[in-house]
């Protein structure tokens, strides 16, 4: 046990090193791999949403693959393609870069819906279909999506069943202007990308998850998950509620937090910290809300107060 607690606490140390005042996103970016969730970061561009990805990924010695989303991007960019050989006389199927440990599906909505969907079966299954063949994708697999905010110039609302299927949601925002002249001065000669090692093998981040797994959960703690989750699809402010993979969903990350904090058990606490990051991006707004300004969060927020904590 001391040795995972050890791996789980060298892998914080290499992504804080890279991002200097963000320990909440560092921290929602461990319970995705912890929970073995996908994770999407929302933000304006330029506030390391790409550098905390890239970091994560030379943490893990696995296979990276990058994908840079835009307009023309099409479907067998990402999955693959067969091509025929003249000297076999068939189709051989060349794998496209969502075949790895860990994908980052860098500006993810500057993409159509069209081929924002090709992630979906195996962000949800960890396999992909091409040409009628099914393909299993490698073990450990992890998403990090980036996006800009849908107010910005060329971008697409992610499908709801995209978003169903990210585990959370997190954002870094900007720094505070002291944590922003370290920067300064620590990217003057180079990038601390470049002094990253890899601390935990493929393998190992699946004895984590194993871990994880292994966290105990009262029935009561879980009723309250499932309680916070109906609440939503009774609110006077949506027009969809989180489905059971919202619930699932913040199981797992409840789990995984409770393991981040040195427990063998989960807490209300842990669904309470967890069920902004978890839960708000599942929920659609109405239109009346929406002109209203009122944000997702804010409802997630509100079940929290309305929704009575088990003892």
């Amino acid at each position: 046990m001391s040795e995972h607690r050890e791996r789980v606490a060298a892998i914080r140390a290499n992504l804080e090193k890279v991002i200097l005042g963000k320990p909440l996103a560092v921290y929602h970016l461990m319970i995705g791999l912890l929970a073995g969730g996908h994770v999407l970061m929302e933000d304006v561009p330029g506030v390391g949403k790409t550098t905390l990805a890239r970091a994560l990924a030379l943490t893990v010695d696995g296979q990276f693959s990058r994908i840079q989303f835009t307009p023309d991007l099409l479907p067998a960019d990402i999955l693959g393609v067969s091509i025929y050989s003249a000297e076999t006389q068939r189709f051989d199927f060349r794998k496209g870069p969502i075949f790895a440990n860990i994908l980052l599906a860098d500006e993810i909505n500057r993409a159509s819906p069209r081929t924002q969907s090709a992630l979906l079966q195996a962000m949800g299954e960890a396999d992909a279909t091409v040409d009628g063949e099914t393909y299993a994708l490698p073990n450990p697999f992890l998403v990090i999506a980036t996006q800009n905010p849908v107010e910005y110039h060329g971008t697409y609302p992610l499908p709801e069943a995209q978003l169903d299927r990210f585990l959370l949601q997190t954002s870094l925002g900007y720094p505070s202007q002291e944590v922003e002249v370290d920067m300064l001065f620590d990217q003057a000669q180079t990038h601390p990308l470049e002094t990253l090692t890899s601390r935990v093998t493929g393998a190992q981040v699946l004895e984590l998850q194993k871990e994880v797994q292994a966290v105990k959960v009262e029935r009561s703690v879980a009723q309250y998950i499932v309680s916070l989750v109906e609440a939503s699809r009774h609110h006077s402010a949506l027009a969809v509620g989180a489905s059971p993979r919202g619930s699932i969903s913040l199981f797992r990350s409840s789990r995984a937090r409770a393991y981040l904090e040195g427990r063998d058990f989960a807490l209300p606490d842990d669904v309470k910290a967890m069920a902004v990051a978890t839960l708000a991006h599942r929920l659609s707004l109405n239109v009346k809300s929406r002109y209203a300004g009122v944000t997702s969060s804010q409802v997630v927020e509100e079940l929290l107060r309305q929704t009575p904590v088990p003892a």
